[in-house]
């Protein structure tokens, strides 16, 4: 858009926890149109947590922001054409931009993993991810390992 820049639509906090994020991944996670089901591997999946991490004395959900943190990148590469030539420039990332990037991560290699269910999938992602590991951490580290490979065109910053 050229003109305007579009308004950010409010998000509605979910019902049992009064969390906006929460609504955020289960938007993320939904597919269809179909929110109630999202809901439901959402909740699910942090019932597995708990009786994975019986020990552990963060709630479920503390644990499930916890390897959102963990997972999330601060830098990321982005083309940038300079007099003919393509340069893989590493710029910070913005805020929303991080948590929505972190979240689509989790979800993606949740989906990629063997299992019965999407619950159990998300949960194992979840509990990886909190342990600072799994596909989803392995991505992140990938992408802070080429922004730090192209640091020397870091001055090409947009």
């Amino acid at each position: 858009m050229r003109k305007s820049t579009p308004k950010k639509r409010i998000i509605l906090p979910d019902p049992v926890f009064n969390e906006v994020m929460v609504t955020k991944f289960v938007n993320h996670l939904m597919f269809d149109g179909k929110k109630n089901i999202a809901f439901g591997i959402f909740y699910d999946t942090l019932e597995i947590v708990k009786k994975k991490l019986p020990n552990e004395e963060k709630t479920p959900l503390e644990i499930w922001k916890q390897a959102l943190e963990n997972i999330t990148p601060l830098v990321e590469v982005k083309s940038r054409r300079i007099g003919g030539a393509t340069f893989q420039v590493p710029t910070e990332i913005r805020p929303d931009r991080k948590e929505s990037i972190s979240m689509k991560n989790l979800i993606l290699f949740a989906r990629k993993r063997a299992g019965h269910s999407m619950s159990e999938k998300l949960a194992a992602e979840i509990i990886d991810g909190f342990n600072s590991q799994g596909g989803a951490f392995k991505r992140k580290e990938e992408i802070h390992r080429m922004a730090d490979a192209n640091r020397a065109f870091a001055h090409f910053r947009f």
